[in-house]
């Protein structure tokens, strides 16, 4: 009887704006040898970070089925929303979503592949070969296996250590720690690209690209921006939805109130150096209170308005479930839906975020900069920041008149540093 291949399949995805320029890496591991089968890249154009990691999910498995129908399959990523949905303990609702999840699970039989969520620290090898492809794809070109060098820059370890490499590989299928064997390698690579299309027999994997703050320390001073949600105004407290195709309200007594507290606590801080608004009036109040106490003056940057919620402007969220049910379901279940009427997607705001930041950190280099603005796009920069899906914006608590902070480093790399602060409003 021949006895069943066994393999670690590790894939990653990347989107460079989320959505942006995206691509994938993937590497398929021998669990008996700990030796690279087979590794993928390529470069998707404009996606999301999650429609990349699924990209690389499933070339993954295709890499392996080629190499064995009826082998046994242990998948390894680092994102915890592929890991859970595929695992069936998440439910699948976005609709980029599910043909990927089908696809993903159409390749082997389900009883053949199980999955494994690890650190992005572990995933160093199909990280690496989803940023050389993002790179290729800036260049005009494809990913080529043979201009990988995703294990070529390594710092100097003990080189094609098997027995190192089967301990990691089953320590992976068993779900124990690896045994120790005395070479210090990481983890196997992995893959979340097409079928491969060349073989590796080396086992030896890069550092990972720099990530957040640890790997920003030397880049100099980053560019902050402190966050500011506006003020309350009539519309706050019944949480009706206000946003840029509404009636632009200015701010209610509390709202002035809240705006002047923000004002003397940024005073107290002394760390801004420019400010910068929202068009929309709640905004340019609030920016004005804190502008006066500070003497800087205001900037107005259109991108930092509110989402356009259409026909749902000033309707409270159980008045929209009442009168626009399906439109509602649609829009909490896809960053691609827009509001009845012809209002703004998430996906649309995302963009004239990323644009919005862009032009931003450019013009502010270095500099501590107040962004006066609204929960759509205070949230949408923390998301951005922290790569995480649209969905997590449902997910995040924003206050009137709240502080949040983000630093942006001159490699590409962001920090959350504050969410949600309202502590200057206690007093």
């Amino acid at each position: 009887m021949t006895a069943v291949r066994r393999f670690v399949v590790e894939a990653d995805g990347g989107s460079r704006g989320n959505p942006g320029p995206a691509g994938y890496g993937a590497a398929v591991i021998d669990a008996s040898t700990g030796e690279t089968l087979a590794e993928a890249a390529e470069y998707i154009g404009v996606a999301t970070n999650n429609v990349a990691e699924y990209r690389g999910l499933i070339a993954g498995l295709r890499a392996a089925y080629a190499l064995a129908p009826d082998a046994a399959v242990h998948v390894r990523m680092d994102s915890k929303l592929v890991v859970e949905q595929m695992s069936g303990r998440w439910k699948i609702k976005h609709p980029d979503m599910k043909p990927l999840a089908a696809e993903a699970a159409g390749v082997f039989p389900r009883s053949a592949v199980t999955y494994e969520w690890i650190p992005r620290a572990q995933n160093k090898h199909a990280d690496r070969l989803a940023n050389e492809a993002m790179d290729a794809g800036k260049a005009g070109r494809q990913w080529e296996p043979a201009r990988s060098t995703a294990e070529l820059d390594a710092p100097a370890r003990v080189v094609g250590d098997a027995a190192a490499g089967a301990a990691r590989a089953r320590a992976a299928l068993s779900g124990r720690a690896p045994e120790t064997t005395g070479a210090t390698l990481d983890g196997p690579p992995e893959t979340d690209g097409p079928p491969a299309t060349t073989a590796s027999a080396r086992s030896v994997e890069a550092a990972p690209p720099p990530v957040g703050w640890a790997a920003s320390a030397d880049l100099g001073a980053p560019t902050t921006f402190v966050l500011l949600r506006h003020g309350e105004t009539a519309l706050t407290p019944q949480k009706r939805f206000s946003g840029s195709g509404g009636t632009d309200p200015a701010l209610s007594e509390a709202g002035r109130r809240q705006a002047q507290a923000v004002a003397t606590a940024l005073l107290a801080r002394g760390t801004v150096q420019d400010i910068v608004s929202s068009p929309l009036q709640r905004c340019r109040e609030t920016a004005r209170a804190v502008a006066e106490r500070l003497g800087i003056d205001v900037h107005i940057e259109d991108g930092l308005r509110e989402t356009d919620f259409g026909a749902w402007e000033g309707l409270t969220f159980a008045e929209v479930q009442e009168r626009y049910p399906d439109d509602l379901t649609a829009w909490l279940s896809s960053a691609k839906a827009t509001p009845t009427g012809g209002g703004e997607s998430f996906a649309a705001v995302s963009r004239r975020m990323v644009s919005a930041r862009d032009r931003l950190l450019s013009r502010y280099a270095g500099r501590t900069v107040l962004l006066v603005t609204h929960v759509t796009p205070i949230k949408t920069l923390v998301r951005l920041a922290l790569g995480a899906p649209p969905e997590s914006l449902f997910r995040m608590e924003l206050s009137a008149a709240s502080v949040s902070v983000v630093a942006h480093y001159a490699d590409g790399n962001a920090s959350v540093r504050l969410l949600n602060d309202t502590s200057h409003l206690r007093g």
